[in-house]
């Protein structure tokens, strides 16, 4: 083992140490203040003195911070990804218009009814309802992504597309938006606005089978992401197979963002900021350092925005949006003006 291999290990404990503190703390501050030696007992098993303290903790700040964790997490390596393949800093999660799509459909339940009154049946199932129709709409933007992109042989063509399924769709969610009534609307916003909080232990379990299965597919492009850093030719000349590289990434992107926006909304910033983060602490191009090292950059990135959120002893909260671009966005511009290297 050489000296590098052991310096990235002692990155990656100090980085899960970070990721364990950040978690109980997100567990312990909130509206109702919990002491920090009570939350790490609960979490063992250990009955506390206040019973309602155990049941805020198991049952509504856990889930919480899991979802947190699964939502930074996959938004980065969503974000590192579309970087990769697309080799544009500017890059995220979202350029394919897998949030859009999500939406979309987030949009035709919500405010469908001022147009389609066929959708009220479906209204009442609530947050299933509007999970499903999220998933729909992104997997649907995806198909036509994955259909286009075995068509093109530019990935910047593939790019401009993309974004230009984003634009359609916002265009129509802002029809939608014209026609529907005030209350509708403000359900929608809401919305928008992202959050980690509300999901049941089995809307988490399946939030986290579909980000797996994304994981998976990344992990497999390991060796395709690192091609892609030289450019298609140079990958081409290595025996990767462009479309079938393509197609991984692209599938693991839009498993990863569209389940991720279907059940949290669509949350900014992390998947464009937290690459560039993480490169400039670890100083590799090597996706396997650089995809596990994301991931966990991007769960404490959450963590901590989920904190100042919930505003501790305070019953409101504010949107998880907000935070991360408020938070995260002199951080990035300072590590870059320091370094003054995109990487890119």
């Amino acid at each position: 083992m050489n000296k590098s291999n052991i310096s990235f290990g002692v990155w990656f404990l100090g980085l899960f140490l970070i990721l364990l503190l950040v978690m109980v703390l997100n567990l312990s501050l909130g509206s109702v203040s919990i002491p920090f030696k009570t939350t790490i007992q609960v979490l063992f098993g250990k009955e506390p003195e206040t019973a309602s303290w155990s049941y805020i903790i198991l049952n509504y700040r856990l889930p919480k911070a899991l979802t947190a964790i699964i939502v930074g997490g996959g938004l980065a390596v969503s974000g590192l990804l579309m970087q990769t393949l697309f080799r544009n800093p500017l890059a995220g999660p979202f350029v394919l218009g897998v949030s859009s799509g999500a939406s979309l459909g987030a949009a035709f339940l919500l405010m469908g009814t001022s147009l389609f009154t066929g959708w009220a049946l479906f209204e009442s199932i609530n947050d299933i309802s509007l999970a499903i129709a999220s998933s729909l709409g992104s997997f649907a933007v995806l198909l036509v992504v994955v259909i286009v992109a075995n068509r093109v042989r530019d990935t910047m063509t593939l790019l401009i597309i993309g974004l230009m399924f984003g634009s359609i769709t916002a265009a129509v969610v802002s029809v939608l938006a014209y026609f529907s009534d005030a209350e509708k609307l403000q359900r929608f916003i809401f919305w928008s606005f992202g959050s980690v909080g509300g999901l049941s232990w089995s809307q988490l379990g399946i939030l986290t089978l579909v980000v797996v299965f994304g994981l998976f597919f990344a992990i497999l492009s390991l060796k395709s992401l690192n091609a892609f850093l030289l450019g298609e030719n140079y990958a081409k000349s290595l025996g990767i197979a462009l479309k079938k590289s393509r197609f991984l990434i692209i599938a693991a992107t839009g498993l990863i963002a569209g389940g991720i926006t279907a059940f949290a909304g669509p949350i900014a910033f992390v998947g464009l900021a937290v690459p560039h983060l993480t490169r400039q602490f670890f100083n590799t191009m090597d996706h396997r350092i650089l995809l596990p090292a994301v991931f966990v950059y991007g769960a404490i990135l959450m963590l901590l925005c989920d904190t100042i959120a919930q505003l501790p002893t305070s019953a409101k909260v504010l949107p998880i949006n907000a935070i991360t671009s408020i938070i995260g966005a002199p951080v990035v511009i300072w590590l870059l003006l320091r370094k003054r290297k995109l990487f890119f």
